[in-house]
């Protein structure tokens, strides 16, 4: 028993520091949020490493180990601090986004961050404490140096105490191998599931892969700062290899011809927005009305049959800006971007989102879904004008858009007057996403639980209420999306909208909010999650010198439709001629193919999925 104890005897210093080291960070970053706390398999887990990396040290011969030893203390240190530091003054933990930051900063930045480190005000922070342990280690490896400061009697009182721990030793090792034994067997138990889901997490072969594994619900914890650097890197190795190709993909894009037939072509992008619960498509609760009142006036055409190819916002937005349709050969990114298309025609392209601008705090499913529109060479080519910061709530972006967001353009042309005439204006909201009663300001709400008494009486008070908070946000998007209507209403202009996915709030009996990531699509997921609202709008101007068009948007309305195959609509509405365009995929051309199977998830027809749950539709 006394072999298990040797790992630690040969490196005690090195764990007894490092496993110190892992608990300080483990507490330094926890949310300031009562009921937060370190969990006891963390303990276990961390345990567990550090004695496995003792065991390969100890297999190093002496003069080599502290070598090692030296290097593996500065990397687990300096990115302890850097966690610590990005937590204390991003409110995020090391991540992927930071990393892509980290990596586009210059030398002056990077040197002026580690500065910083050393100021007051982080010192006395909780990388204090990091800087604190730093120092009482090194009083540790100095500590014969500075024992020859103490008295003679002092020092020899202390070899006669370390003397008699020696002669002690063959007691103690086998007790103390026989604890470790023990803590092992219990650190394997509770690490095991964690380490499997880390290893499930490292096998994806694309960040949108990574991004769908921590939707699953046992998804991997990353408890140290240097497995969440590690993700990091590797999470942006993945996006680079996608940044690669998709860079290669719009080297060489060719715009044959345009004749500008839309001179103005604005797209809504929502959020999680179910069409279960647009009053536009039947749904109990009044949370359209402007939609409605647009719908009565003929100017707005709604669709009752489009289906998302996902349910997670970066898959959807790489299907969609990509002119990539599900089923052809290749990825998303070994195709252009229609944004780049629309530019090199000659349109003025703005993109105004509330969801996707790089930034430190950002959650790995903002990263999968930003990470090629934030790429500075890709959007430069791609975009003319774009919001340099997000809102709390969507009427930001209205305030961005009637703004001089020229000022802010770093490559508009104003000797281009093709490019003041003739405009892509793409608005993406934050919609419904997640936390549905920071979605729309408190003085704006119309709906309370107790509305939803009757209708809803098989959910409980406090599910009504979520459920109320979810229809408040469906009524601030509605006049959201009104006010971007009414900007565009006396112009020749044509508006798209489109939620990126659907969402779940208590549909039915299955009692969950948000969605449901599972690999295994039944019918209840996908018409909830995959059915979405779907209108276009043409104004009196844009119908007065487009009637074929509004013609088109009027007889398609009950056409079968995946968003997948947006942009080919979008170039056929511009004009645009291109190899990349295909009539078969233009929900509006008499050639467009209604059969095409709507894969959803690349796994599942939604098409033979309903057909089997409502055989009579």
């Amino acid at each position: 028993m006394g072999n298990i104890l040797y790992p630690i005897k040969a490196n005690s210093g090195f764990f007894v520091f490092m496993y110190i080291l892992g608990v300080v960070c483990a507490f330094c970053v926890l949310p300031d949020h009562r009921g937060a706390c370190v969990a006891v398999e963390s303990y276990a887990e961390l345990f567990l490493d550090l004695y496995v990396l003792c065991c390969i040290l100890a297999l190093i011969p002496l003069k080599i180990r502290r070598w090692v030893r030296g290097i593996l203390y500065f990397i687990l240190y300096f990115t302890a601090l850097a966690d610590t530091y990005c937590f204390v003054d991003f409110s995020s933990t090391l991540n992927p986004s930071i990393l892509m930051l980290i990596g586009e900063t210059n030398g002056r930045e990077a040197g002026e961050a580690i500065s910083s480190l050393f100021s007051l005000d982080v010192i006395f922070s909780k990388v204090g404490w990091i800087l604190l342990l730093m120092l009482i280690h090194v009083a540790y490896a100095c500590r014969h140096q500075i024992l020859k400061v103490f008295p003679s009697d002092v020092r020899t009182r202390l070899s006669c105490w370390q003397k008699k721990l020696y002669l002690c030793a063959p007691v103690f090792c086998p007790v103390g191998g026989t604890v470790i034994a023990a803590l092992l067997v219990w650190s394997g138990i509770s690490s095991a599931d964690n380490k499997v889901a880390i290893a499930h997490l490292f096998s994806g072969n694309t960040i949108g892969e990574v991004e769908h594994t921590l939707a699953e619900p046992c998804h991997a914890q990353l408890y140290t700062p240097i497995s969440r650097l590690v993700f990091s890197l590797y999470a942006n190795h993945l996006a680079g290899k996608q940044l690669g190709q998709l860079i290669r993909a719009s080297e060489n894009v060719k715009v044959d011809s345009c004749s500008f037939t839309s001179p103005n072509i604005v797209l809504i992008i929502g959020e999680s927005y179910g069409k279960a619960h647009a009053q536009l498509d039947g749904y109990f609760m009044p949370t359209t009305p402007r939609q409605i009142a647009l719908r009565k006036s003929g100017l707005l055409i709604n669709y009752d049959d489009v289906v998302t190819c996902w349910n997670l916002t970066s898959y959807v937005f790489k299907n969609v800006f990509s002119m990539h349709v599900v089923g052809e050969k290749g990825e998303w990114c070994d195709y252009p971007l229609f944004p780049q298309i629309f530019r090199k025609a000659g349109y003025r392209v703005s993109f105004l989102t509330n969801q996707f601008l790089p930034k430190a705090h950002e959650e790995v499913y903002d990263f999968s879904g930003g990470f090629f529109l934030n790429h500075p060479g890709l959007s430069h080519k791609e975009f003319d004008t774009r919001n340099s910061q997000l809102h709390q709530y969507d009427s930001g972006l209205l305030s961005d858009y009637d703004g001089d967001l020229e000022k802010r353009n770093f490559n508009f042309d104003p000797k281009n007057p093709k490019r003041l005439s003739h405009n892509l204006i793409i608005f993406h909201l934050i919609g419904q996403h997640v936390s549905y009663r920071d979605r729309y300001p408190q003085n704006q709400t119309h709906f309370f639980a107790s509305q939803y008494d009757d209708v809803r009486s098989d959910l409980t008070p406090k599910r009504r209420k979520m459920l109320s908070y979810y229809d408040n946000a469906c009524l601030y998007n509605d006049s959201i999306v009104n006010q971007i209507v009414k900007r565009f209403a006396h112009q020749n202009a044509i508006v798209i909208y489109m939620p990126d996915h659907g969402e779940e709030c208590y549909e039915g009996n299955r009692g969950f909010i948000c969605r449901n990531h599972s690999s295994v699509i039944n019918w209840p997921l996908a018409h909830y999650e995959f059915e979405i609202p779907f209108w276009i709008y043409c104004s009196k101007d844009y119908i007065r010198h487009n009637p074929e068009i509004f013609q088109q948007v009027i007889e398609a309305r009950h056409r079968k439709f995946m968003t997948d195959a947006l942009p080919d609509m979008l170039l056929y509405l511009a004009g645009i001629h291109t190899k990349y365009y295909h009539a078969k995929y233009n929900l509006l051309s008499p050639e467009y193919d209604e059969n095409r199977s709507r894969i959803l998830k690349n796994t599942t027809d939604y098409d033979k999925l309903r057909q089997k749950a409502m055989p009579h539709n």
